[in-house]
C-alpha cells in the first residue's frame, strides 16, 4: 500500500505540474517565446490567497479568485511591459528580459514579505478518501487537483479548436504575418494567452500550497522549472502534451522518493530534460518543425 500511496502523491504533483505546464505551453505556442517569470507569477499567487485568508480573514473561495485574478492581471502587465516592446527582437534579448522580470518579482516578494516561508491553510477542506478498509488515504487536495488539471485540459481544447478567439490563438501560432493580414490583432492575442497562461499559474500555485503548505519568495523558481521539464517532455505547444509530461514528472519524482532516493528526485528530473533534448527535442506529444531557408 505503500508504494500506491507514492503514486498517488505523484498523480497529485502531477497534476499541479500540468496545470503550469499549460501556462508556458500556451504561451510558446502562440508568441514562440520561453516565458521564465511564470514560476515567480505562482509565487505570487499564492501569496494573495495567503493574504487573503491568513490577513483580511476572507474565505477560501475569495482566496482563490484573489489569486487568479492577480496572477492574471500580472501576466498581461508583464507582457505589455517587458515583452510587447520586444516582438521582433531577437529571441536571445526576450529570454534575457524574462529572466530579469523573475528576479525583480522574487526580490520585490523578498521585500515585501521576507524570506520566512508562511505557513498556509489548506483552502481544500474534508475528510480523506479511505480504500481498502481505512489502509490507504486518499486526501481531497488530491482529487481537487486531479479533476482540476483534467478539467481545465479539456476546456482548453474545446477553446482553442471551437470558438473564434481560439482560432485567431492558433492562427498566430502558425504565421503571425499571415494572421495579421487576415484582421486579426497580434497585440491582444498574445496578451489574451498570458492572461489564460497566468490565471492557470494562479490555480496551480493555490493547489500546491494546500498541498504543500508554505509559500516562499523562491518557491515559484523549483515549481516553475519541474513544469517547464514537464512541457518540454509533452511536447512544448501541445496541451495534451502538457498533461502527460505533467503526470510523467510527478509520478517520476514520486518513484524515486519509493525507492528511498529523494534527495535525487531534483537531478533526476532535469536528467530527463537533457535526455528529451538530445533524443527526441520535440517531445511525446509534439511535432517536429521544418523551416524553409
Amino acid at each position: 500500500m505503500s508504494f500506491i500511496s507514492y503514486l498517488i502523491s505523484g498523480i497529485s504533483l502531477g497534476s499541479i505540474y500540468a496545470l503550469i505546464a499549460l501556462g508556458y505551453t500556451m504561451v510558446y505556442g502562440i508568441a514562440k517565446m520561453l516565458n521564465f517569470a511564470h514560476g515567480d507569477v505562482i509565487m505570487v499567487g499564492g501569496y494573495m490567497c495567503f493574504c487573503a485568508t491568513t490577513y483580511l480573514g476572507w474565505p477560501a473561495w475569495m482566496g482563490v479568485v484573489l489569486a487568479v485574478i492577480v496572477c492574471t492581471a500580472l501576466g498581461v502587465v508583464i507582457e505589455r511591459l517587458a515583452y510587447k516592446p520586444l516582438r521582433m527582437a531577437p529571441s536571445l534579448a526576450v529570454l534575457i528580459t524574462a529572466i530579469g522580470v523573475s528576479y525583480f518579482l522574487q526580490n520585490a516578494a523578498l521585500l515585501i514579505w521576507s524570506s520566512n516561508p508562511k505557513t498556509f491553510t489548506s483552502v481544500v477542506t474534508g475528510e480523506a478518501l479511505s480504500l481498502f478498509g481505512g489502509q490507504m488515504q486518499i486526501s481531497k487536495v488530491t482529487l481537487v487537483a486531479i479533476a482540476a488539471c483534467i478539467v481545465i485540459m479539456v476546456a482548453l481544447m474545446l477553446f482553442t479548436g471551437k470558438s473564434k478567439v481560439g482560432t485567431a490563438m492558433r492562427a498566430v501560432s502558425e504565421d503571425k504575418g499571415a494572421a495579421q493580414l487576415m484582421g486579426i490583432s497580434l497585440n491582444k492575442t498574445i496578451s489574451f494567452t498570458f492572461a489564460v497562461g497566468s490565471a492557470l499559474a494562479g490555480i496551480g500555485s493555490v493547489l500546491y500550497l494546500c498541498a504543500y503548505s508554505q509559500a516562499s519568495p523562491t518557491m515559484g523558481s523549483m515549481l516553475g522549472l519541474k513544469a517547464f521539464v514537464a512541457a518540454v517532455l509533452g511536447g512544448i505547444g501541445s496541451i495534451p502534451g502538457a498533461m502527460i509530461g505533467g503526470f510523467a514528472i510527478g509520478l517520476l519524482e514520486a518513484l524515486v522518493a519509493a525507492v528511498g532516493l529523494s534527495v535525487w528526485k531534483d537531478a533526476v528530473v532535469f536528467a530527463i530534460l537533457i535526455v528529451v533534448l538530445l533524443v527526441k527535442p520535440s517531445g511525446i506529444m509534439g511535432h517536429p518543425v521544418t523551416e524553409k531557408v
